[in-house]
């Protein structure tokens, strides 16, 4: 309490950052394009391509789908940027390790 028995009172203010985040409509937009980028990753194992043509191409979806979940339902394009350092920290050791398995098992023949 304050001097004089009043109760401080809550800003008005909404805190700066809860206007930056997309309605539905983007959210719903985001997730019709992974599940397009889905459905573009199934067909491609039905074509007859070179394996590693194949690979990349699968590794490329991977990297696109990552970053939109990552910066719109985990809200890293909203939130401070070494959060997003971390993310891609995460995602660039997680390509190494695949290509260093996809070596070891021979798997660009």
């Amino acid at each position: 309490m304050r001097a004089g028995g009043e109760q401080p009172q809550p800003s008005a203010k909404p805190a700066q950052h809860e206007g930056a985040h997309p309605g539905p409509r983007v959210y719903i937009a985001v997730a019709l394009w992974l599940a397009l980028a889905t459905a573009a990753e199934v067909a491609l194992y039905y074509l007859d391509m070179p394996h590693g043509l194949f690979i990349g191409v699968l590794l490329f979806f991977m990297i696109i789908k990552f970053t939109m979940v990552v910066a719109y339902f985990m809200h890293l394009k909203f939130d401070a940027k070494i959060f997003r350092r971390f993310m891609v920290t995460g995602i660039v050791l997680a390509v190494i390790v695949y290509m260093i398995v996809l070596t070891t098992f021979g798997l660009f023949r």
